[in-house]
């Protein structure tokens, strides 16, 4: 209620379009993702294991490596815009797949880590997880 004309207001709302969701979501999955690897530097060994070459469980830091890493990572960050742009049918699809996949890359990556890595984890989980749904409830409307 207004304190000087005693009328009930209520916030203004709008609907957010599913594509600025998915796009907001890879957003978030990719700062995890980043504050997952920024922290863990903290962990003890690490950049002992950095400076000698050595990726933890991956081994040597190879070119083949260090790339396959890149491009797990680039994938999410052009998710944040192509989830804007893409054709609608391709993006809903992508972002399926997508998801599904950086769910299961989370699931098996998880296992033996700090609890602050698992922590990410799991937030990372819920959030390509809502990619998913997002995607897969897209609103439909009726051919033109």
């Amino acid at each position: 209620m207004s304190a000087d004309k005693g009328v009930e207001t209520a916030l203004e709302d709008m609907k957010v379009h599913v594509r600025i969701k998915l796009s907001a979501l890879w957003t978030s999955v990719m700062l995890c993702y980043l504050y997952g690897d920024f922290f863990g530097l903290y962990v003890p060994g690490t950049v002992k294991h950095m400076l000698n070459g050595e990726i933890g469980e991956l081994g040597p830091a190879t070119q083949g490596i260090v790339l396959a890493m890149a491009l797990t990572m680039a994938i999410p960050s052009a998710m944040v815009f192509l989830s804007l742009v893409l054709e609608a049918r391709i993006c809903r699809w992508a972002n399926i797949v997508l998801g599904a996949l950086y769910t299961a890359i989370m699931l098996v990556s998880m296992s033996g880590m700090w609890t602050f890595y698992i922590a990410l984890g799991v937030i990372e989980i819920v959030l390509t997880l809502f990619i998913v749904r997002y995607a897969w409830t897209w609103p439909k409307r009726v051919a033109a």
